[in-house]
């Protein structure tokens, strides 16, 4: 159910992009390792920018980054990296386009020791939803220790792009900690 009789979070109101991915993906439990990667790629990307930035362009990165496929981004050569660097569909930073094709390929790494990504990035929480409870989005923490701890267990791992602030974005995003307000319909 949408509309403006339901309360939200603060964060996305005001623009109906940002409304349906709140109701619908935000904070919602993701065990797909394809959806993972996907969210690892747009936060990473989103460094220095706004989430609504990286949400519009969206499908231009799916199209661009081969639906979010790891095993085929991190076959990714030059030619195609100069292919994305011309793309005015997406954000055109080397740094950030070399540091997804990394990222896919450390991915994979995960994947083989781990059987799936999903299976290790919930072993940090043994499974389970971390559910906050925070009544002003003033309250809502940038980063956590388990933050913390997930991006140093990345960065040793090769991860790029991938800092505390990043990936607790991704464990909200992914439900693995819930964030919505106290208020929202969602919580």
């Amino acid at each position: 159910m949408r509309g403006r009789e339901l309360e939200r979070c603060d964060w996305c109101l005001g623009d109906e992009l940002y409304i349906k991915y709140h109701d619908e993906e935000w904070g919602v439990p993701v065990h797909d390792d394809r959806t993972h990667f996907e969210f690892l790629v747009l936060e990473s990307m989103q460094s220095g920018l706004s989430w609504l930035t990286i949400l519009r362009k969206r499908e231009n990165f799916r199209r661009a980054f081969a639906g979010f496929d790891p095993v085929q981004v991190a076959r990714f050569d030059e030619a195609k990296i100069a292919e994305l660097l011309a793309d005015p569909g997406i954000i055109r930073n080397r740094r950030k386009i070399e540091a997804a094709i990394n990222n896919a390929r450390r991915f994979l790494e995960i994947q083989h020791e781990f059987g799936s990504f999903d299976n290790y990035i919930w072993g940090f929480t043994d499974g389970r939803v971390i559910t906050n409870h925070y009544e002003s989005i003033v309250e809502l923490p940038a980063r956590s220790a388990l933050s913390d701890e997930i991006s140093k267990d990345l960065h040793r791992r090769g991860f790029k792009f991938l800092g505390s602030v990043t990936v607790y974005a991704h464990l909200q995003a992914t439900g693995i900690i819930n964030d919505h307000l106290a208020k929202c319909f969602r919580k």
